[in-house]
Protein backbone atom coordinates (compact mmCIF):
# COMPACT_ATOMS: atom_id res chain seq x y z
CA UNK A 1 0.00 0.00 0.00
CA UNK A 2 2.49 2.51 -1.15
CA UNK A 3 0.61 4.24 -4.17
CA UNK A 4 1.79 7.68 -2.79
CA UNK A 5 4.59 7.08 -1.19
CA UNK A 6 6.99 10.47 -0.94
CA UNK A 7 4.09 12.12 -2.34
CA UNK A 8 3.16 15.63 -0.26
CA UNK A 9 -0.82 15.94 -0.19
CA UNK A 10 -2.45 19.30 1.36
CA UNK A 11 -6.25 19.06 2.13
CA UNK A 12 -8.59 21.26 2.92
CA UNK A 13 -11.32 20.29 5.62
CA UNK A 14 -9.33 17.61 5.96
CA UNK A 15 -9.72 17.07 9.85
CA UNK A 16 -13.19 15.55 9.24
CA UNK A 17 -15.70 13.68 7.57
CA UNK A 18 -15.23 13.31 4.01
CA UNK A 19 -11.93 15.24 4.29
CA UNK A 20 -10.11 13.05 7.01
CA UNK A 21 -10.88 9.88 5.36
CA UNK A 22 -8.84 10.92 2.49
CA UNK A 23 -6.01 12.34 4.52
CA UNK A 24 -6.10 8.64 6.30
CA UNK A 25 -6.31 6.88 3.33
CA UNK A 26 -3.38 9.00 1.62
CA UNK A 27 -1.38 8.32 4.40
CA UNK A 28 -2.12 4.36 4.62
CA UNK A 29 -0.61 5.01 0.82
CA UNK A 30 2.60 6.55 1.69
CA UNK A 31 1.66 10.40 2.06
CA UNK A 32 2.52 13.33 3.93
CA UNK A 33 -0.54 15.14 4.64
CA UNK A 34 -1.19 18.42 5.85
CA UNK A 35 -4.53 19.36 6.75
CA UNK A 36 -6.19 22.34 7.01
CA UNK A 37 -9.55 23.28 9.39
CA UNK A 38 -11.21 25.97 10.86
CA UNK A 39 -11.20 24.66 14.23
CA UNK A 40 -7.61 24.12 16.08
CA UNK A 41 -9.17 21.45 18.73
CA UNK A 42 -11.05 19.38 15.28
CA UNK A 43 -7.60 20.21 13.62
CA UNK A 44 -5.29 19.03 16.09
CA UNK A 45 -7.40 15.49 16.96
CA UNK A 46 -7.12 14.40 13.54
CA UNK A 47 -3.36 15.27 13.42
CA UNK A 48 -2.79 12.97 16.55
CA UNK A 49 -5.19 9.99 14.79
CA UNK A 50 -3.15 10.30 11.97
CA UNK A 51 0.53 10.28 13.33
CA UNK A 52 3.55 12.08 12.69
CA UNK A 53 2.65 11.60 8.61
CA UNK A 54 0.38 14.85 9.28
CA UNK A 55 0.72 18.11 9.70
CA UNK A 56 -2.27 20.46 10.47
CA UNK A 57 -3.06 23.98 10.24
CA UNK A 58 -5.79 26.05 11.68
CA UNK A 59 -7.47 28.75 9.16
CA UNK A 60 -10.82 29.83 7.80
CA UNK A 61 -10.33 28.73 3.51
CA UNK A 62 -12.76 31.66 3.51
CA UNK A 63 -9.81 34.39 4.18
CA UNK A 64 -7.03 34.09 1.75
CA UNK A 65 -4.80 34.81 4.20
CA UNK A 66 -5.51 31.10 4.92
CA UNK A 67 -3.97 30.35 1.95
CA UNK A 68 -0.96 32.08 1.98
CA UNK A 69 0.06 30.59 5.11
CA UNK A 70 -0.98 27.07 3.64
CA UNK A 71 1.71 27.83 0.84
CA UNK A 72 4.57 28.91 3.35
CA UNK A 73 3.96 26.12 5.28
CA UNK A 74 4.30 24.09 2.56
CA UNK A 75 7.50 26.00 1.06
CA UNK A 76 9.32 25.90 4.49
CA UNK A 77 8.71 22.24 5.68
CA UNK A 78 8.78 20.22 1.98
CA UNK A 79 10.07 22.39 -0.69
CA UNK A 80 6.80 21.50 -2.84
CA UNK A 81 3.83 19.60 -2.75
CA UNK A 82 2.11 16.57 -5.38
CA UNK A 83 -1.13 16.84 -3.92
CA UNK A 84 -3.76 19.34 -3.80
CA UNK A 85 -7.57 18.48 -2.47
CA UNK A 86 -9.81 21.30 -2.19
CA UNK A 87 -12.12 20.10 -0.22
CA UNK A 88 -13.03 22.17 2.59
CA UNK A 89 -17.14 23.87 2.09
CA UNK A 90 -20.07 24.54 3.79
CA UNK A 91 -24.23 24.13 2.62
CA UNK A 92 -26.94 25.95 4.47
CA UNK A 93 -30.18 25.14 2.87
CA UNK A 94 -32.45 27.94 2.21
CA UNK A 95 -35.12 28.13 -0.17
CA UNK A 96 -33.89 31.03 -2.64
CA UNK A 97 -36.36 33.33 -1.67
CA UNK A 98 -35.34 33.20 1.96
CA UNK A 99 -31.54 33.55 1.12
CA UNK A 100 -29.86 36.62 2.71
CA UNK A 101 -26.81 38.32 1.08
CA UNK A 102 -24.46 37.49 3.87
CA UNK A 103 -25.19 33.59 4.05
CA UNK A 104 -24.77 34.09 -0.22
CA UNK A 105 -22.00 35.13 0.10
CA UNK A 106 -20.46 32.80 3.02
CA UNK A 107 -21.30 30.00 0.89
CA UNK A 108 -19.64 31.87 -2.38
CA UNK A 109 -16.48 32.82 -0.46
CA UNK A 110 -15.77 29.50 1.44
CA UNK A 111 -16.79 27.14 -1.62
CA UNK A 112 -16.14 28.94 -4.64
CA UNK A 113 -13.41 31.72 -3.76
CA UNK A 114 -11.44 29.48 -1.32
CA UNK A 115 -11.02 26.80 -3.83
CA UNK A 116 -9.87 29.28 -6.86
CA UNK A 117 -7.21 31.26 -4.74
CA UNK A 118 -6.18 27.86 -3.10
CA UNK A 119 -4.97 26.49 -6.11
CA UNK A 120 -3.87 29.97 -7.27
CA UNK A 121 -1.47 30.20 -4.02
CA UNK A 122 -0.48 26.27 -4.19
CA UNK A 123 0.04 25.86 -7.84
CA UNK A 124 3.72 27.33 -7.81
CA UNK A 125 4.44 24.85 -5.01
CA UNK A 126 2.94 21.56 -6.75
CA UNK A 127 5.46 19.24 -8.68
CA UNK A 128 5.02 18.97 -12.28
CA UNK A 129 3.04 15.87 -12.72
CA UNK A 130 0.92 16.31 -9.19
CA UNK A 131 -2.75 16.80 -9.58
CA UNK A 132 -5.37 18.67 -8.29
CA UNK A 133 -8.76 17.62 -7.03
CA UNK A 134 -11.83 19.53 -6.47
CA UNK A 135 -14.10 18.09 -4.09
CA UNK A 136 -18.18 19.57 -6.17
CA UNK A 137 -21.62 18.05 -5.66
CA UNK A 138 -24.01 16.02 -7.51
CA UNK A 139 -26.38 19.25 -6.67
CA UNK A 140 -24.68 20.78 -9.97
CA UNK A 141 -26.57 18.46 -11.80
CA UNK A 142 -29.50 17.12 -9.98
CA UNK A 143 -31.78 19.77 -8.68
CA UNK A 144 -32.47 19.08 -4.51
CA UNK A 145 -34.57 22.08 -2.76
CA UNK A 146 -33.04 24.83 -0.92
CA UNK A 147 -29.61 23.96 -2.57
CA UNK A 148 -29.66 26.74 -5.19
CA UNK A 149 -26.84 28.82 -4.02
CA UNK A 150 -24.92 25.56 -2.50
CA UNK A 151 -25.50 24.25 -6.19
CA UNK A 152 -24.49 27.87 -7.46
CA UNK A 153 -21.09 27.41 -5.98
CA UNK A 154 -20.02 23.80 -6.97
CA UNK A 155 -20.70 25.10 -10.79
CA UNK A 156 -18.23 27.28 -10.49
CA UNK A 157 -15.95 24.52 -9.28
CA UNK A 158 -16.74 22.49 -11.82
CA UNK A 159 -15.83 25.59 -14.38
CA UNK A 160 -12.38 26.20 -12.40
CA UNK A 161 -11.89 22.70 -13.27
CA UNK A 162 -12.20 22.66 -17.22
CA UNK A 163 -10.26 25.96 -17.40
CA UNK A 164 -6.93 24.79 -14.91
CA UNK A 165 -7.14 21.65 -16.75
CA UNK A 166 -5.75 23.48 -19.89
CA UNK A 167 -3.86 25.82 -17.92
CA UNK A 168 -1.69 23.33 -15.89
CA UNK A 169 -1.55 21.18 -19.13
CA UNK A 170 2.13 21.94 -19.61
CA UNK A 171 3.49 21.29 -16.53
CA UNK A 172 1.79 17.61 -16.23
CA UNK A 173 -0.46 18.58 -13.36
CA UNK A 174 -3.99 16.85 -13.49
CA UNK A 175 -6.79 18.47 -12.48
CA UNK A 176 -10.67 16.65 -11.65
CA UNK A 177 -13.28 16.83 -9.88
CA UNK A 178 -15.09 14.61 -7.23
CA UNK A 179 -18.44 14.97 -6.66
CA UNK A 180 -19.98 12.93 -3.41
CA UNK A 181 -23.48 11.82 -3.24
CA UNK A 182 -25.18 11.48 -0.21
CA UNK A 183 -22.55 10.01 2.43
CA UNK A 184 -22.86 8.79 5.88
CA UNK A 185 -20.98 11.86 7.51
CA UNK A 186 -20.99 14.12 10.52
CA UNK A 187 -22.18 16.97 8.48
CA UNK A 188 -25.76 15.48 8.50
CA UNK A 189 -25.91 16.77 12.10
CA UNK A 190 -25.00 20.01 10.53
CA UNK A 191 -27.37 20.12 8.25
CA UNK A 192 -30.00 19.83 11.15
CA UNK A 193 -30.60 16.45 11.26
CA UNK A 194 -31.47 15.12 15.02
CA UNK A 195 -30.47 11.86 16.34
CA UNK A 196 -34.06 10.97 16.89
CA UNK A 197 -34.54 11.98 12.85
CA UNK A 198 -31.18 10.40 11.34
CA UNK A 199 -32.71 6.48 10.90
CA UNK A 200 -35.81 8.15 9.26
CA UNK A 201 -33.81 10.69 7.40
CA UNK A 202 -30.72 7.81 6.27
CA UNK A 203 -34.20 5.26 5.23
CA UNK A 204 -35.75 8.04 2.92
CA UNK A 205 -32.35 8.99 1.19
CA UNK A 206 -31.23 5.16 0.49
CA UNK A 207 -34.74 4.25 -1.14
CA UNK A 208 -33.74 7.63 -3.59
CA UNK A 209 -30.17 5.76 -4.08
CA UNK A 210 -30.05 2.78 -6.54
CA UNK A 211 -27.32 1.19 -4.71
CA UNK A 212 -30.09 1.52 -1.68
CA UNK A 213 -27.58 2.69 0.92
CA UNK A 214 -25.36 5.96 2.10
CA UNK A 215 -21.80 6.23 0.83
CA UNK A 216 -19.38 5.89 2.94
CA UNK A 217 -16.36 8.45 3.38
CA UNK A 218 -13.69 5.55 3.12
CA UNK A 219 -15.41 5.09 -0.35
CA UNK A 220 -14.95 8.59 -1.30
CA UNK A 221 -11.43 8.62 0.04
CA UNK A 222 -10.64 5.28 -2.63
CA UNK A 223 -12.19 7.00 -5.40
CA UNK A 224 -9.95 10.57 -4.54
CA UNK A 225 -7.11 8.21 -4.27
CA UNK A 226 -7.61 6.97 -8.13
CA UNK A 227 -7.50 10.33 -9.23
CA UNK A 228 -4.75 11.42 -7.27
CA UNK A 229 -2.42 8.32 -7.85
CA UNK A 230 -0.23 7.00 -10.87
CA UNK A 231 -3.79 4.63 -11.09
CA UNK A 232 -5.36 7.61 -12.65
CA UNK A 233 -2.20 8.89 -14.94
CA UNK A 234 -4.80 9.27 -17.90
CA UNK A 235 -7.48 11.37 -15.96
CA UNK A 236 -7.85 14.75 -16.30
CA UNK A 237 -10.80 17.16 -16.37
CA UNK A 238 -13.30 14.98 -15.39
CA UNK A 239 -16.19 14.64 -13.07
CA UNK A 240 -16.62 11.24 -11.08
CA UNK A 241 -19.77 11.26 -9.34
CA UNK A 242 -19.14 8.43 -5.94
CA UNK A 243 -23.14 9.03 -5.45
CA UNK A 244 -24.28 5.37 -5.57
CA UNK A 245 -26.31 6.28 -9.00
CA UNK A 246 -28.63 8.96 -6.96
CA UNK A 247 -27.40 11.26 -9.81
CA UNK A 248 -29.81 9.24 -12.57
CA UNK A 249 -33.16 9.24 -10.59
Amino acid sequence: MNALAGKIAVITGGNSGIGFAMAQRFVDEGARVVIVGRRHDAVEAAVAALGPSAVGLTGDVADIATHDRVAALVAEQFGNADIYVANAGMNVITASAEVAPHEYDRQFATNARATFFGVQKIGPLLRDGGAILLVGSIATDKVLEGHAVYAGTKAAIDAFAKSWTLEFKTRGIRVNVISPGPTDTPILAKLGVGATELPAFESAMAAAIPLGRLGRADEVAAAALLLVSDAGSFITGVNLRVDGGISLT
